[in-house]
Order: structure tokens, then sequence, then C-alpha cells
């Protein structure tokens, strides 16, 4: 074999090309940054990156049991899987869900509520035989010896009621089913509650040898589709405690009313309690504690404010705390001159879409 022998300009042309090719990619990197060609580099990390995690409107992740037995994360929606996820004390399985001896007389209910201003409603199926089963539950509460009552270990009777959790908490997956948004889902628990009639019972109880009027639980204002002041706090303050938000209630000793607090930003709370007013009688909006009421006028200005539970806050900049502020200003310039102009007419008209208002200053 003869030797080997290397050739100098072939060297120098391999280094030339070589050179050349480092250049030209140095030079086509340039052209894409500066060319905004920065969707490649987006590319190139979504290949990388490991796929985001996706769950359910409760946080339950995708192909999982949620807490709140039966239901089973499935694209996006909770669905009844009690085969797999099985089913809550004193409930059974059939077809996939999960009955209770309690499921007797049905019948379905229709919840209205206002959601970026747009009006809907939703069905929601309530027993008669569980209203009978919770109608039954002493109001009265034993206290130790010594030990002073508040206003609120009422409210916690009534709340906490472990039975009635059971059949309340479909209505909060409903709402989760809604949108996984939770400032949204707080709208339409709030807005439904609102959207329920102001009523009071027709029943009485017996306290000794004093009658009173009857406090209905929470599920009782859903099933008779009415409720007062402290009985739609109720059903609000265990939507909101079940959606993972920090409340309290609001009393105003003067007027016997009752409104909720929820978490929010010091700046917007009621006298920087850290927790925003909740109307609950009817639609209004967050914050927006000057309305008027019928044979009352407007309430109190410090209440006595009861904490519930902590829990999330409501985040700031919120476009209620703006339209309150706004429906405020109108309101108290309509008190001092009696007259609504063409430009808060608008205001007023657009708040009231917005919100599904009960209270209407433009006719």
């Amino acid at each position: 074999m003869g030797d080997f022998k290397s050739d100098s300009r072939g060297d120098s042309t391999f280094s030339i090309q070589k050179k050349y090719l480092i250049l030209t990619l140095f030079v086509l990197v340039l052209l894409i940054l500066f060319s905004g060609g920065f969707g490649l580099v987006d590319f190139i990390e979504k290949k990388i990156s490991p796929p985001q995690e996706v769950s359910c409107g409760d946080g339950t992740l995708y192909n999982n049991c949620s807490l709140t037995k039966p239901y089973f994360c499935l694209d996006g929606k909770l669905i009844d899987l009690s085969s797999v996820c099985g089913c809550q004390d004193g409930f059974v399985k059939k077809n996939n869900t999960c009955l209770s001896s309690y499921q007797t007389d049905p019948k379905t209910i229709d919840l209205k509520y206002t959601l970026g201003e747009e009006s809907y409603s939703a069905d929601f199926v309530v027993y008669g035989g569980f209203v009978d089963y919770i109608s039954k539950i002493p109001r009265s509460i034993r206290y130790s010896p010594g030990y002073n009552s508040s206003r609120v270990d009422f409210k916690l009777k009534a709340i906490n009621e472990e039975e009635q959790r059971k059949f309340l908490m479909p209505l909060v997956v409903k709402i989760q089913n809604i949108t996984d948004n939770e400032e949204d889902q707080v709208r339409i628990a709030i807005s439904i509650v609102q959207n329920i009639p102001f009523g009071a019972s027709n029943k009485t109880v017996t306290f000794g040898s004093n009658k009173v009027n009857y406090s209905r639980y929470p599920y009782e204002v859903l099933y008779d589709i009415e409720g007062v002041c402290g009985e739609k706090t109720d059903l609000l303050i265990f939507l909101l405690r079940e959606l993972r938000y920090g409340v309290s209630f609001f009393y105003y000793p003067d007027e016997n009313h009752e409104a909720l607090g929820i978490s929010c930003p010091v700046k917007e709370s009621l006298i920087e309690s850290g927790y925003c007013f909740v109307e609950t009688t009817a639609p209004s909006i967050i914050t927006d504690n000057k309305i008027s009421y019928v044979g009352i006028g407007k309430l109190s200005f410090i209440p006595e404010m009861y904490l519930i539970s902590e829990g999330k806050s409501l985040g700031e900049n919120l476009e209620e705390y703006k339209d309150a502020a706004k429906l405020i200003r109108i309101r108290s310039s309509i008190e001092k001159s009696g007259l609504l102009g063409p430009i808060d007419r608008r205001i007023m008209a657009k708040i009231d879409a917005k919100y599904g208002l009960a209270e209407k200053y433009y006719g």
C-alpha cells in the first residue's frame, strides 16, 4: 500500500467551510431573535418542559377522585363515580351514584344567577325526606355552667350539621363545574343566594315559655326557595367556606340585620376588618353597604363582626369594588338633588345589567 499523504489545501478548505458554517448559524440565530422569532424558543421550551397538571373546579387533578365522594375529575368536570371513589357514610352505591334513605319526595328547583352581564339558571334537586329530618333537630344549645353564649354558636350549629353537608355539597360541585375560575365561583354562589326570594317562615319554636320565629337551616332555605337575611347568610357562609374562602358575618343590632363578610383586601373591607360586606337579601354588589332598606333605611355604620373561618381572600382590583363605589356616589347625588343626570343614568343601567340588581333608579 502507498503512503498516506495529507493535502494542506484540503485542510485549509475544510477550515474555511467550518468557519463559514459557524458564522452562518450565528447570523441565523441573530435574525431569529431580532425579528421576533421567539416562537422558536417557545416551541423548544414546550417540547422540553413537562406537561402542566390540569384540574377540575375544586382543584382535583384530572383522572383522580375528589375529596368529596363520590366525585371523579374527568375532562374538567366532577362526575359521580361511586364504583371508584366510594360514598359518604350513610349512603350506598347504586349505578355509580350514592343514595340515602333521606332522598325521598324529590323536587327540582331553579336557581338563578348573574355572571358577566348574563343571566343563567341551574337546576338542583332537593328532597323533602331530608327536610323532614333536619326540621326536627332542636334549635336550642346546651351550655356548660359559666359559659357565655354567642350568636356565632347558633350560626355554627346551623352550618356545621354533618348530614346537611352531604346534601349541600352537590350544589358546591355544581358551581365548581360551571367554572374553574375561583372568583367567578364566588360570584355565582353570591348571586344564587341573593336571587332566592326574601321571606320568613310561618313556623315558630318554643324556648321555655316563649315562642319565637322558626329559623331555617341552609338546606331548608333551598327547599323552600325562601329565607330571611340570617337564614340566607347561613347558606352563603356554607357555600363560600366550602369554596375555601375566609368568611364572617356582620350583625346590626339596631336593625336586627345580618350580612356576610368575605375575606378581601383591607382597603376594600368594611371598617378595615379584612372582610368585605355582602348583602344576601337581594342582588347587590360586593362592598355595597349603603343600600336603603324598606322600613329601615340605611344600616348603622359599625356592626358587630363574628369570624366563622379563615381562608382565601378576594383579590385586588376587582370590578365590584369600583362599581360599588360608583353606585354609592350616584345614590348620594340623588339623595342631595333628587335628580339623576343622563350620564349617571347610563352608568346605572350598565351596572344593573351587569349584576342583575333589584334596585332601579332609571326606569
